[in-house]
């Protein structure tokens, strides 16, 4: 049995952490998913009979792992949609990339396309059809022995976005064998975690900011000092809400 820690749970959202390498939903792989393993968790936990309603408003990659929401009435999941929509849910992410950036914080704009036969992205040029503008910026935390530590603050929410647009930079995640084969080696887990969301309740409308950190294995243990400063930082917003 998977162990999914709880951030927030209330009458309308439900928020945890997502485990590495567990679809978010269900997929070809016919692998446990995260939406269904909850959805039997709120059955067994509030003893309900017949099907229980979770709302999956936003999505991680199956490798990636950290702070995800879910609306467990209709009209949550409507208005948290809504607010993704018009870019008033922000998201931030943690991540280890190979190499370095040539400026501690900057805006990355690309516009890319999705091979849906592949599910792959790539970066184009903004005048190729179906491409869509992918917007983020990111934050230098630290470097050291040939990595950097980020924190990326998404614009827009495009597939694989941040894989991408670092890879673009020369500077791709490590673990991704997707978009950075030819310096990361199989068996490497990918370094890109969800470490803050925030947005407003869907019902009495206060901000809610759920955090969480990645594991200190390799590559995040390189960056322990920083993390726990992070983790620090988390428990003073735990306290004061």
């Amino acid at each position: 049995m998977v162990e999914i820690t709880i951030l927030y749970e209330d009458n309308h959202l439900l928020g945890v952490v997502k485990p590495i390498n567990i679809p978010s939903q269900g997929d070809e792989s016919g692998d446990p998913d995260l939406l269904t393993l909850l959805k039997e968790d709120l059955k067994k936990r509030y003893h309900k009979p017949g099907n229980v309603f979770l709302g999956l408003v936003h999505r991680l990659d199956r490798p990636v792992g950290g702070s995800m929401i879910f609306a467990k009435t209709s009209k949550a999941a409507s208005r948290l949609s809504e607010s993704i929509r018009t870019h008033q849910f922000q998201k931030e992410y943690l991540a280890v990339i190979r190499g370095s950036l040539v400026q501690p914080k900057g805006r990355l704009i690309h516009h890319l396309l999705k091979d849906e036969r592949t599910n792959t992205v790539s970066v184009v040029p903004s005048t190729v059809k179906q491409a869509k503008e992918a917007i983020l910026e990111y934050e230098v935390l630290d470097q050291r022995d040939g990595f950097s530590l980020l924190r990326v603050h998404l614009i827009t929410g495009r597939p694989h976005q941040i894989r991408v647009q670092m890879a673009a930079m020369g500077t791709p995640l490590y673990g991704d064998q997707k978009y950075g084969a030819k310096v990361n080696k199989p068996g490497e887990w990918l370094a890109l975690w969800s470490y803050r969301l925030s947005f407003l309740h869907p019902t009495n409308k206060e901000m809610i900011t759920l955090t969480s950190l990645p594991p200190l294995l390799h590559p995040w243990d390189l960056f322990r000092p920083i993390l726990s400063r992070l983790e620090a930082d988390r428990s003073t917003d735990a306290d004061s809400s």
